[in-house]
C-alpha cells in the first residue's frame, strides 16, 4: 500500500549506480558502467548498469531491472521491503495515510519485538564467550571462532531466567510475543533456550527474527526452534540464507539440509552454499525463494528412513514450482551420517561428489512410486499409473511432464498415449519455430526506441495514424502511463509503473537491446519530431490514395461527400505545393 507517487519519488532520487556498486565493483565503460554479473557464474563482465535510463541488463543471464529489482533479486526482498531500504538509504521515510495506522502501528509493534531479538542475541555471544563448556563443544566438532561469530553463534546459560538480567520488563506480554520465554500453567514465567547453543535466524533484511537450540550434550529435543511469532513464520525463512549468499551466486546451487550444525559445519569445509529448513519440512515458499536465486536446488539428507520420509515431502512440496530451466536433485547420505558427520570424516571433495551425483527429481519421483508398486503384475503396473497422475498433474513444465510420462510408459507397459489419456494430460506439441526476424525500418520501431529515451513523448505520437503492430501496443501502453507519472520520467519509472503489465518483458527486451544508446535531449527531441512528421506524412498520403481511389470507383467527384471533397482538394492542393518545391 505504498502510495504511487512515492515509489517514483524514491526512483528519481535514487542513483542505480551508487546502489549497485556497493554490492559489485562496477567499471565505467562509454556512457554506461560493467561488471562481472551477481546472479550467474561468468569471467567476462556482461552486467550493465544505465545511469541515463536508471536500469541494468546482464547479456549473459537476461536479468535486468530497475534499482527496485535490483534489491529484490540481490538481496532476496519483497517488492515493499526493497521499495523501504531504497527510501531508508537516502534518507526518506515511507508516508502512511491515515488507512495505514494500523499497518503502522503494527510496523512499530515489529521493530520493537527485533530490537528485543537483537539484544537476545548479543546476550547470547557474550555467555559463549564467558562459558568454557559451550566454547569447548563448538571446538571439538572442530568450527572455528570465525565460523562461529560469521553465524551470530552464542549460548544460553542453563538458569531458568537468564534473560531476566537483561529485560526489565521480562513479565511483560511483549517479552512472550518474542518467542523467548514461556508462561508455564501456574503462571510462572522462565527463558524457553536454557543450556542449548544458540544459532540466531536471520532475515533478508538482516533482523535477528528467530533462533534455534542444540543441546551441547544428550536430551531432547535435539533442535529447539523459536515458535511461530508476528517476527517468524518458520514455512518462510531459511536458516543461513544471508550467509549463503555470495555462494549460491558463485555455485548456482543450493544445497538444503535439515539441520542448523550441518549448515554451520558445512561452511566451515568450504561449502558455503548449504542452508536448513527450521523444524519444518520444506515448503513450496522455500522451494521459490531458492529458485529466485540458483538454477539448482539439492535436497541432502540422511539415509534413514526419517531422511527418506523428509525427501518426500520435499518432493510433494517442490513439484508446482519446477521449471523447465531449473534442476532439483536429491542426494543421501551412508547410515548413519548426517551432513556434519560426513563432512567432517571423508572431506570437502566427498561431500562435492555426493551432491555432483545427486538423484534428478524425476528419477527420484518414479522410484519413490515403484517402492509401493510390484512392477511384475499387471495390477501393480496399472498402480503405478493411478499413483502418478495426481503428481503429473501438478507439474506445470510440460517438457518434464513429457519425460516423465514416456518413463511411466516405458516402466507400466502402457503407450505413451494411453498414459496420457489415463492421467487426463494432452499430449504435448512442440511450437513452431519462430519464422526469421525480419529488420525492415518501422517508424514505429524508431519512435519506441526515442521514447525509451524520454518517456513522456508518447503523449506526443498521433497513435491512431501507426498500423497495428506490438510496436504501436507497446507505444499506446507508455502513453497511458505516463499520464500517471511526473514530468520528465526516466526509464526505471516508467519500468516501475508497468511492473506486472503484459508488455513488461517485452519493454525490458527493448531497453537491453538499445543499453548503450545515448542521445543528448536535443537530439532525441530533433529525431522524434522528424519521425512523428514522416509518420503524418505518410497517414495523409494513405488518407489521399484512398479519397482518390474511392472517386475514381464511383465516376468522380460524386462519390465523396462534401466533408469528404474539401479533405480530397486539401490534401491535392498540399501534393502539388510538395511536388513544386
Amino acid at each position: 500500500m505504498i502510495p504511487e507517487s512515492f515509489i517514483q519519488d524514491v526512483l528519481a532520487r535514487a542513483d542505480i549506480v551508487d546502489l549497485i556498486d556497493k554490492y559489485v565493483t562496477l567499471k565505467k565503460a562509454g556512457a554506461n558502467y560493467m561488471a562481472c554479473c551477481p546472479f550467474h557464474n561468468e569471467k567476462t563482465p556482461s552486467f550493465t548498469v544505465s545511469p541515463s535510463k536508471q536500469f541494468y541488463h546482464c547479456f549473459g543471464c537476461g536479468a535486468h531491472g530497475t534499482a527496485i529489482g535490483f534489491l529484490m533479486e540481490y538481496r532476496g526482498m519483497g517488492f515493499v521491503d526493497a521499495v523501504r531500504e531504497l527510501a531508508a538509504s537516502m534518507g526518506m521515510q515511507v508516508p502512511e495515510s491515515h488507512a495505514q495506522q494500523g499497518g503502522a502501528e503494527h510496523g512499530s509493534r515489529l521493530r520493537r519485538l527485533s530490537e528485543r531479538m537483537s539484544e537476545a542475541q548479543a546476550f547470547y555471544k557474550a555467555a559463549l564467550k564467558k562459558s568454557e563448556r559451550a566454547a569447548s563443544y563448538l571446538k571439538n566438532r572442530g568450527l572455528s571462532g570465525e565460523t562461529a561469530a560469521r553465524f551470530g553463534m552464542g549460548y544460553a546459560p542453563e538458569g531458568w531466567q537468564a534473560l531476566q538480567a537483561v529485560f526489565a520488563d521480562y513479565a511483560s506480554p511483549e517479552m512472550l510475543a518474542t518467542g523467548l520465554v514461556i508462561d508455564s500453567e501456574n503462571g510462572r514465567r522462565y527463558d524457553r533456550f536454557r543450556d542449548r547453543v544458540m544459532f540466531p535466524i536471520i532475515n533478508a533484511k538482516g533482523e535477528v527474527i528467530g533462533f534455534g537450540g542444540r543441546v551441547l550434550d544428550r536430551g531432547e529435543p535435539k533442535y529447539l526452534n523459536s515458535p511461530e511469532t508476528p517476527l517468524f513464520e518458520k514455512g518462510r525463512e531459511l536458516f543461513g540464507l544471508p550467509q549463503a549468499r555470495q555462494a549460491l551466486r558463485d555455485e548456482n546451487c543450493a544445497i538444503v539440509v535439515e539441520g542448523y550444525m550441518d549448515v554451520v559445519t558445512l561452511a566451515q569445509h568450504g561449502v558455503g552454499n548449504a542452508v536448513a529448513t527450521l523444524g519444518t519440512a520444506t515448503t513450496p515458499t522455500h522451494v521459490q525463494k531458492l529458485l529466485r536465486q540458483v538454477d539448482r536446488v539439492v535436497f541432502c539428507f540422511d539415509g534413514d528412513a526419517a531422511g527418506r520420509k523428509a525427501a518426500s515431502r520435499a518432493l510433494d512440496n517442490a513439484l508446482e514450482t519446477l521449471a523447465d530451466n531449473k534442476t532439483i536433485a536429491f542426494a543421501f547420505l551412508p547410515e548413519p551420517e548426517d551432513p556434519d558427520s560426513f563432512i567432517r570424516k571423508t572431506g570437502k571433495d566427498a561431500f562435492s561428489r555426493l551432491i555432483a551425483q545427486a538423484t534428478p527429481l524425476s528419477d527420484f519421483l518414479l522410484r519413490e512410486l515403484s517402492t509401493h508398486c510390484d512392477l511384475t503384475t499387471s495390477e501393480g503396473k496399472a498402480r503405478l499409473v493411478a499413483e502418478a497422475k495426481p503428481l503429473l498433474l501438478r507439474i506445470p513444465v510440460p517438457l518434464l511432464r513429457l519425460q516423465l510420462v514416456k518413463r511411466l510408459a516405458e516402466a507400466s507397459g502402457f503407450s505413451q498415449t494411453e498414459v496420457e489419456r489415463l492421467c487426463g494430460i494432452r499430449g504435448y506439441t512442440p511450437p513452431a519455430p519462430p519464422k526469421a526476424a525480419r529488420h525492415a525500418p518501422s517508424l514505429a520501431r524508431a519512435l519506441l526506441r526515442l521514447v525509451l529515451q524520454k518517456p513522456e513523448l508518447a503523449t506526443q505520437i498521433p497513435l491512431a495514424q501507426l498500423p497495428a503492430s506490438p510496436e504501436r501496443q507497446m507505444l499506446e501502453t507508455i502513453a497511458r502511463a505516463v499520464t500517471h507519472l511526473p514530468p520528465a520520467p526516466s526509464y526505471a519509472q516508467l519500468r516501475e509503473q508497468l511492473r506486472g503489465d503484459a508488455q513488461e518483458r517485452a519493454l525490458d527486451n527493448l531497453a537491453s537491446e538499445w543499453m548503450d544508446m545515448k542521445l543528448e535531449d536535443v537530439d532525441v527531441e530533433n529525431e522524434f519530431h522528424a519521425a512523428v512528421t514522416r509518420l503524418k506524412t505518410a497517414a495523409q498520403d494513405a488518407e489521399f490514395k484512398r479519397l482518390q481511389a474511392q472517386a475514381q470507383q464511383f465516376g468522380g467527384m460524386s462519390g465523396l461527400n462534401e466533408e469528404e471533397k474539401e479533405r480530397f482538394r486539401h490534401l491535392a492542393h498540399r501534393n502539388s505545393k510538395k511536388a513544386a518545391t
